[in-house]
């Protein structure tokens, strides 16, 4: 199998089992949608359809206007129709974090030679959402407690399909990166984790300068690039 033809295996049968969920937490499953799914199945044959290790850049959990809608990390159905190139009949809205990773696959040359080294995932793969409004996997103790096995299970599925161990790195500098360095000690995934800024800090506070940080990035992970 193809890493794309593995990543499509793993989104198709993810779901979430063992403990009731606490708190009026809700999980958004993206890939409940058989749209989600097609649009998928595009993305990575065309981008993934290879057998090459990439560098993993891992997230929180997927939001409701971006992942949460399509299915692919920090990508809102606007770049997957404007830069991917895969038409959808979602509703057109930009996500924050989404604008500024598109900002840096640009600063890559372009989303052929970004998805070439990089693939984009999360902690949680799954969304949580309560009265609305998203929450992080880390925002309730008793989420994080029930399911750190389940994030661990499937973060070691993904490492499967094709990691360059070298390094993984944090998409957040805080509690994102503290959790998975705790994570990483206890289960040996990576050799290293190092964090970079989280998108939606840079749109929020560091807008002037979101083309600087997309270069910061691209500069941090070339450090790691397979030829």
């Amino acid at each position: 199998m193809t890493f794309g033809e593995k990543v499509m295996a793993f989104y198709t049968a993810l779901e979430l089992s063992g403990e009731t969920l606490p708190d009026n937490i809700e999980v958004m499953n993206p890939f409940n949608d058989p749209e989600v799914r097609k649009m998928n199945a595009l993305f990575y044959e065309r981008f993934f359809n290879d057998h090459r290790q990439r560098i993993f850049l891992i997230g929180i959990n997927p939001g409701r206007f971006g992942g949460g809608k399509t299915g692919i990390p920090f990508t809102d159905p606007i770049h997957l129709e404007t830069t991917l190139g895969i038409k959808n009949d979602q509703f057109k809205k930009h996500e924050l974090s989404s604008r500024f990773v598109y900002d840096v696959v640009q600063a890559f040359g372009g989303p052929e030679e970004f998805f070439k080294h990089c693939y984009l995932t999360a902690v949680s793969p799954l969304g949580f959402v309560r009265e609305g409004k998203n929450i992080n996997y880390y925002d309730n103790k008793v989420l994080l407690q029930n399911y750190e096995s389940q994030f661990v299970h499937w973060l070691k599925e993904q490492v499967s399909f094709g990691a360059n161990r070298t390094v993984a790195f944090s998409l957040g500098r805080g509690k994102n990166y503290e959790y998975l360095r705790h994570l990483n000690k206890v289960h040996r995934l990576f050799d290293d984790i190092q964090a970079l800024p989280h998108p939606r800090w840079v749109m929020q506070y560091r807008y002037p300068l979101r083309h600087e940080f997309a270069k910061e990035y691209h500069r941090q992970i070339s450090k790691f690039l397979i030829s």
